[in-house]
């Protein structure tokens, strides 16, 4: 759905709140455009960390999506094998989860649905994890480019798509650069296993065999 000339903050509150009201098997995709930053500042001022929705901006267009149930299981599969990995390797990692980040200078800002900083925190996550089931409006690569962000994962019909910033552009990859030792296709099987544990279990033995 597109909006435009919105700039009314309980416009957007009344967007949001439809979007929250739907179906949680099913997601809701809302763009409105001729949003300045100051409006979207105070958008995520006032909505704060607990909205329920992600928030992508980019030069005035504002893309508001509200998860579906699949959504967020995938992202919280996906995050727990991260974890196994860094946890078996030793490898020190932050999780910055679904914070928002933003360059007033690039006016654009994003919400990832997973993020990480590997061996030390910084300003901008050193991966980012998108989960796509409903696509449409803005290009995520796009804004993370202009972030810094070193490597974006895609999850789409069962299948990881790596990206990893090369001079200042993101070339498609087979392999992690952050996380060499994953197998990806392996990954993508573990994801959807109906029982995280079991996937967990299966991952720690095949990372402790290599």
């Amino acid at each position: 759905m597109t909006l435009t000339q919105v700039n009314q903050l309980p416009h957007i509150q009344a967007i949001i709140e439809l979007a929250k009201s739907k179906n949680s098997d099913s997601e809701q995709v809302f763009i409105i455009n001729h949003i300045n930053w100051q409006e979207y500042e105070n958008l995520l001022e006032f909505m704060s960390d607990n909205s329920g929705v992600l928030f992508k901006y980019e030069e005035e267009t504002l893309v508001i999506m509200s998860p579906s149930r699949n959504h967020e299981i995938f992202k919280e599969n996906i995050g727990i094998l991260i974890e196994t990995y860094c946890l078996i390797k030793k490898i020190k990692f932050y999780s910055l989860g679904s914070t928002t980040f933003r360059s007033q200078k690039k006016l654009k800002g994003i919400e990832p649905d997973k993020s990480y900083c590997f061996n030390s925190r910084k300003e901008f996550p050193d991966l980012a994890i998108e989960i796509i089931i409903t696509s449409g409006g803005i290009n995520s690569l796009q804004i993370y480019r202009d972030l810094g962000v070193k490597e974006v994962w895609f999850w789409e019909r069962e299948k990881l798509t790596v990206y990893h910033l090369e001079k200042e552009e993101y070339q498609k990859v087979q392999q992690s650069r952050l996380l060499p030792d994953i197998d990806l296709d392996l990954f993508a099987n573990l994801v959807i296993k109906s029982e995280p544990l079991e996937a967990i279990l299966e991952f720690t033995k095949t990372l402790e065999e290599k």
